[in-house]
């Protein structure tokens, strides 16, 4: 089974469902070089042919993990110019667990993005990451996590000749550009705002899918280019290189245009690693936070930003034309926000949480827990995913004790407040873990 090139008429023929306007930027974007067109259906009709069932080394079953899969069985999106990715000298170990707290049944019927919606369509992919396929509602919550696997063919209507055995073997690397990087980040809406009729869901879910968004189309660091390409093919190289602050900055942006967005406020915190230098680089808001823990010692941990006891920094969307007053509401800016930069070391485990985590566990049982789980072993990816799982689990078993002192509780004696043990709250986790490849 081979490709055919399309012509401009078929093209055109496509486009015309579009404006003129739409249909002359698409076509731009559509028409490569003659040699990068040529590269680019050779290696298309190789991978197809590849994977044909009538092919003999058609391979059996396909793998869901971005370090698992076998490369040549990938169609990369914009790579470096030539088709191949560059070894680079550090990879991560992702592994995400998060867990909403009990709806209140006297509380405000809440609605969603809708499931045909972008971030409808989003959010619950991302929920189903590592659950075997079930949902799990994340509450006022919610993450992202830019290093995944997804079939790209929904998105792709040119490829329509592709036939269906064929698209589900073509994957699109949600990663930073060309495998420049990981990025994630944790958003927790404030749920003061079901007191005015808002669901502090929808604009966590909005600034978390919006940083995805942004972060999948840069480089962790400097834009690489191959010092042997040709010049036509340097100007192919796209993409520019986005720090976490610039990230949730455009992201803010972003959800201060969603229309289903009328209003709401969220903490944020946003973390790039970088594959080629092993740096870190972060940008927090309010009181969400991470940790880098290295050798069983926590060599850094994000301060928590707040106006007052609990009470933190937030990004904020007012509503519009409705004549009420919000005098309570906090509206912060990405400004604002908690920069870090530090290079990592093979081994290191990069933690991050909302509220719902570090209100209740301390910092040493963290590092006791995720000790625990390296030492049983596995592979990294098992290893991670546990982390993560453990760590939810044991923060939702301490926020139903009334018996333990909390890390909320002895917060509120310092300002001289009464509450007693764990705190009830949505939680979500992510642990990276750092290897040294070289």
């Amino acid at each position: 089974m081979s490709l055919s090139r399309p012509t401009s008429s078929s093209i055109s023929s496509l486009l015309k469902c579009y404006t003129p306007a739409l249909a002359r930027h698409i076509s731009r974007k559509a028409r490569p070089t003659p040699a990068l067109r040529n590269r680019f259906f050779a290696r298309l009709n190789a991978a197809v042919n590849t994977n044909s069932p009538s092919s003999s080394s058609s391979s059996a079953s396909s793998s869901s993990s971005a370090t698992s899969t076998d490369d040549s069985n990938i169609l990369f999106a914009r790579g470096n110019g030539r088709g191949t990715v560059p070894v680079r000298p550090y990879t991560f170990h992702i592994g995400a667990s998060w867990a909403g707290k009990p709806e209140d049944p006297r509380g405000m019927k809440k609605v969603p993005f809708p499931p045909d919606t972008l971030i409808g369509a989003w959010r619950d992919n991302t929920l189903m990451r590592s659950r075997g396929g079930q949902t799990l509602d994340a509450g006022e919550d919610f993450f992202f996590v830019q290093e995944v696997l997804v079939p790209i063919y929904p998105a792709l209507p040119l490829l329509s000749p592709l036939k269906a055995h064929v698209l589900t073997r073509i994957f699109l690397i949600l990663q930073m550009r060309n495998r420049s990087g990981v990025s994630f980040g944790v958003a927790d809406g404030v749920g003061g705002w079901i007191d005015s009729g808002v669901d502090p869901a929808l604009f966590s879910q909005a600034l978390m899918y919006h940083a995805h968004r942004y972060s999948r189309n840069a480089w962790a660091g400097e834009p690489e280019i191959d010092p042997t390409m040709d010049y036509e093919e340097r100007e192919q190289v796209e993409g520019w290189e986005m720090t976490p602050y610039e990230c949730l900055d455009l992201a803010y942006g972003g959800v201060l245009r969603e229309k289903f967005v009328l209003a709401g406020s969220s903490t944020a915190c946003i973390i790039s690693l970088n594959a080629s230098s092993g740096v870190l680089r972060s940008a927090n808001l309010g009181d969400s936070g991470y940790s880098i823990l290295r050798n069983t010692q926590i060599v850094y941990r994000q301060r928590s930003q707040t106006h007052f006891f609990n009470c933190p920094k937030q990004l904020t969307k007012l509503p519009t034309n409705n004549g009420r007053k919000f005098s309570r509401a906090c509206v912060d800016s990405p400004n604002e926000a908690d920069t870090y930069e530090t290079k990592l070391r093979d081994g290191d485990i990069v933690v991050a949480y909302t509220d719902g985590f570090s209100d209740n566990v301390f910092p040493s049982e963290m590092v006791t827990i995720c000790s625990l789980v390296a030492r049983a072993g596995g592979t990294e990816e098992e290893q991670v995913q546990a982390m993560a799982d453990r760590l939810v689990e044991y923060s939702r078993q301490c926020m139903k004790s009334k018996l333990r002192v909390s890390p909320f509780e002895r917060e509120a004696s310092r300002v001289g407040q009464y509450f007693r043990g764990g705190k009830p709250d949505d939680v979500t986790v992510i642990v990276a873990l750092i290897r040294e490849t070289s």
